[in-house]
C-alpha cells in the first residue's frame, strides 16, 4: 500500500479536495501545507522554521501532503512512495480560484488556517498559477 503521497499543483487545481477524498478513502492523515505555512492575517512562516515542520511532517510513517512550496518540494518527493501533480487547464483553475473566493468571503477556508480569512491579487493570480 502506498502510504506517503505529495500532491502538487497549480492554485485551483483540486490539492486540497483530492487530498481530503484520498485521505477518507485510504484511512491516511492529510496535512495541507497552506494551514501551517500561512500565520494569521497572511502572515508566512520563517524559512527555518518551515523546513523543520516539512521535516518532521515527511517523517511520519504515513501521509499525505498537498502544496507546493517548491523551496521544499524536494523533501517531500524524497519521501513519498507517490506524487500526484494535477496539470489542469488554466482557465478551470481561474474559476475554481473565483468560486472559491465566492464561497468563502470574509471566513477561512477548512484547508487554512484560522485566521487567514480568503483573499484574492494580482499577485496571487501571477505566482498561484505558475507552477
Amino acid at each position: 500500500m502506498t502510504n506517503r503521497i505529495a500532491i502538487i499543483g497549480s492554485a485551483g487545481s483540486g490539492k486540497s479536495t483530492l487530498s481530503q477524498k484520498l485521505g477518507e478513502i485510504l484511512s491516511l492523515p492529510v496535512v495541507h501545507l497552506d494551514r501551517f505555512y500561512w500565520k494569521p492575517n497572511w502572515t508566512p512562516t520563517v524559512n527555518d522554521e518551515w523546513d523543520e515542520f516539512v521535516k518532521d511532517a515527511v517523517s511520519e510513517d504515513q501521509w499525505i501532503i498537498d502544496g507546493n512550496y517548491t523551496r521544499t518540494l524536494g523533501i517531500r518527493l524524497n519521501e513519498a512512495d507517490a506524487v500526484i501533480f494535477l496539470d489542469m487547464p488554466r482557465l478551470l483553475c481561474i474559476y475554481r480560484i473565483m468560486k472559491r473566493r465566492i464561497r468563502y468571503h470574509g471566513k477561512t477556508r477548512p484547508d487554512l488556517n484560522e485566521e487567514c480569512p480568503e483573499k484574492l491579487d494580482w499577485a496571487f493570480f501571477y505566482l498561484g498559477l505558475e507552477l
